[in-house]
Parts: C-alpha cells; structure tokens; sequence
C-alpha cells in the first residue's frame, strides 16, 4: 500500500505530520499483532530520510510510520524552524512521539509491537521514550550521542529493562562522538538482547544506510527474528 499523509496534534499543541504505510486494511482489534515501525529523523532531515528503509521493512511485513518532527518538514514550525529551537524546544520533540504513538494505538497496534528507530538526536529521544515507557521492547539508534541539544542518552540507557531489545550502531571514525557514544551505552545497557554495529568510515545517521546500504537488510533481519512472519 502506498503510504497515507496523516497529521495530529501532540499533547502540547503542535501539529505533526506523518507518512503512514499500513500492510493491509483490517479491523482495529485484528492489528494488535501487526509490528509498526516509528522512524525519527536526525536533525536537519525529514520524515523522507527513512524512504528506502522504510520501503524494505514494509516489503518484510511491517508497518511503518514515518514523522516530521517540530520545527522540521510539513510539521509545526517547519520546515526551518528547527535553526531556532532552544535546547527546551528540542526536548520537547519528545511529545511528537507520544503523539505518534497514540495514533498507533487508536490503530490497534499493542505498544509491545511498536518499534523505535531513531538517528543521532532521533536515536536519543528514542532511547529516553523507551526507557520511560517499558511496554516499548524494541528500539534502533543510529547514532546516538551522549547529549543532543539537552537530550542525554546515559541516564535512560540506564533504565532499559533486561526485555527490552537495543540495537546501537555508529559509523565509525569519520563519527568518532557517536561511535564512543554506542560502545559507552552499549557497556551499560542491561537488555538480554542488545547488538552494536559499527562501521570504518560511514558517517552519522541515515547516511550510514546511503554508505552501506546492505545494512538496511541485515536491520530487517534482526526485527523479522523478534518479530515473526506468523504474527503478522
């Protein structure tokens, strides 16, 4: 299915606009079991960044859903109003997942299948949402750093639960900040099911995938383990 333009309002006001791609129509309470993936773009990009990979996971049987965050794209503040975002104003990108997250809940999808995926100060809201919100199980974070414009990654790394599956990955030396960042969370992160993955000279974020793109496949192998076809 094509993807679908979808807009909400977060709880403090802002309206969020989204591609969302569902794998099929279906009642509400027959999509519980239906994995969605919720991408969060690195800053400056847009929901867009995630097109290829989004398209792969959708192909694989996930839903997907990706969001223009505050101050960038089609949302609030947009397209450029990031440039003047106070560190506060950043923190606060934390309500566009929650609304995105309610939108997946109004669908039908269990809190337990919606999977995180975040790059650089995408990844560290990410890691925080998972940390305050254990029903979460799943999160990937390309390139996360220890603090993103007030976001911090080693107090929530420290929260994560044994249940909860981690999947960190840097670029490498060309992102020396975030690849020593990955190692550090990955020390300290508790999870029964954590991987790190880490590249020479592949650079930060989204653009690991344009540097390596074979990666996007071993990502959607690892989620199709966690995540079974027969569920689906």
């Amino acid at each position: 299915m094509d993807p679908i333009r979808i807009k909400f309002t977060t709880n403090d006001g802002v309206e969020i606009v989204g591609h969302y791609c569902a794998q099929f129509d279906r009642k509400k309470e027959d999509k519980k079991d239906i994995p969605s993936v919720l991408f969060l773009h690195m800053m400056p990009a847009t929901k867009e960044s995630w097109k290829d990979f989004a398209k792969k996971l959708h192909h694989a049987g996930f839903e997907t859903f990706a969001i223009d965050m505050r101050g960038h794209g089609e949302s609030g503040g947009g397209p450029d109003g990031y440039k003047t975002f106070t560190d506060i104003q950043h923190q606060a990108s934390i309500y566009d997942i929650g609304g995105a997250m309610q939108f997946l809940e109004d669908r039908g999808v269990n809190l337990s299948n919606i999977i995180l995926v975040g790059a650089s100060i995408g990844a560290n809201l990410a890691l925080q949402f998972t940390a305050e919100y254990p029903e979460i199980k799943t999160a990937i974070l390309l390139s996360p750093g220890l603090n993103y414009r007030g976001v911090e990654t080693e107090k929530y790394a420290k929260l994560i639960k044994p249940d909860q599956n981690i999947f960190l990955v840097a670029g490498g030396a060309n992102d020396s900040y975030s690849t020593e960042t990955a190692f550090k969370l990955h020390k300290i992160i508790k999870s029964k099911n954590k991987e790190i993955k880490t590249f020479q000279n592949a650079g930060h974020g989204t653009t690991i995938f344009s540097e390596e793109p074979s990666f996007m496949d071993e990502l959607a192998l690892w989620l199709a383990k966690l995540f079974p076809v027969k569920n689906r």
